[in-house]
């Protein structure tokens, strides 16, 4: 079994420089840590990250634990996270819990086996403390440090956008309300539709996916005759009314408006591009894990929750009605 004095020795230098290499403790030239990593894959050297865990008192790796990596949020979300974790000395390991708790469940115990520092944590269910620290992102619970988009004030600005362009008739395709961040944004729209005058004409609650229920497609395909904007509760859900309007032949701005939430690489490349709610995530991202290096040097200290602001991103689908 090779060893790292035999990682050293094929890289051409010393074996504290491979350590520095492989645990992140120290930055060291690009090429130099390029020669270290084709040397451990050459010899096929395995780190035994529990046992350096345990040497060290703690790891310098932290989890991330996600729910569905085919929303582009989320990849988005994750490329960010792992780059402050970088910057901050630790490595990632990534859990993609497909939306199911069995699957989250097991994926938090393998964390717990690898001896994680701690974790950044998006839950499929209700939140039950895992034996590691976390930082809970976009679905945060009390007592536990948190950090979300202002995701009331992203239903208000869509109702305001709505407003401000004229409509007064709109369908609401709301997202999965066992989830916080779904139920804010819809509680924030329809609060600052009742203050404007803005009628829910129909309302179908629907996955963060691109899988329209059957009823909710329905709706969509008869819009002409009831509303002139559609109101998703993210991206996904935005793109996915889009297809159906455009198969029934709707044409997106000028019959039916639309409007998303997320702000997603998607977005801009739809046709028409999406009108939609930007949230931060780069600054979700770096706050999450500088909490979490707080809450390791603090492991006492009071949960802390950010809130952070989200803007409106007006695009083609949406367009000003006709008085």
């Amino acid at each position: 079994m090779p060893t790292l004095r035999d990682v050293a020795k094929l890289a051409g230098v010393s074996h504290t420089t491979v350590s520095h290499v492989l645990n992140g403790t120290k930055r060291v030239r690009p090429e130099v840590a390029d020669r270290v990593w084709a040397a451990v894959e050459t010899l096929e050297y395995r780190l035994n990250r529990p046992a350096q865990a345990l040497r060290r008192g703690q790891s310098h790796i932290l989890g991330l634990v996600l729910p569905d990596l085919t929303n582009p949020f989320f990849p988005g979300l994750a490329q960010a996270i792992g780059l402050a974790a970088r910057k901050a000395g630790y490595a990632l390991t990534l859990v993609d819990s497909l939306e199911d708790k069995t699957v989250e469940e097991e994926g938090l115990s393998r964390l717990a086996e690898e001896q994680v520092a701690g974790a950044i944590w998006v839950p499929v269910g209700d939140y039950v403390p895992p034996p590691f620290p976390v930082v809970l992102v976009d679905r945060t619970a009390e007592g536990t440090d948190g950090v979300e988009a202002d995701h009331f004030l992203g239903g208000q600005l869509q109702a305001r956008h709505a407003l401000a362009m004229g409509h007064r008739r709109v369908g609401l395709l709301s997202g999965p309300q066992s989830l916080r961040s779904a139920r804010l944004r819809r509680e924030g729209f329809l609060a600052e539709a009742k203050v404007g005058g803005l009628e829910v004409v129909w309302e179908e609650e629907v996955p963060f996916s691109l899988e329209l229920s059957p009823k909710a497609r329905a709706r969509l395909r008869a819009v002409r005759e009831e509303v002139t904007l559609v109101v998703a509760a993210n991206d996904v859900i935005a793109l996915a009314a889009l297809e159906v309007l455009r198969e029934a032949g709707v044409q997106v701005p000028e019959e039916v408006s639309l409007i998303g939430y997320d702000d997603i690489p998607w977005a801009t490349l739809a046709h028409p591009p999406l009108t939609t709610i930007r949230q931060p995530v780069k600054e979700m991202a770096e706050a999450a894990v500088a909490l979490l290096l707080r809450r390791l040097q603090e492991p006492e200290g009071e949960a802390v929750q950010i809130v952070v602001p989200v803007t409106l991103v007006p695009r083609g689908s949406t367009r000003e009605v006709r008085r």
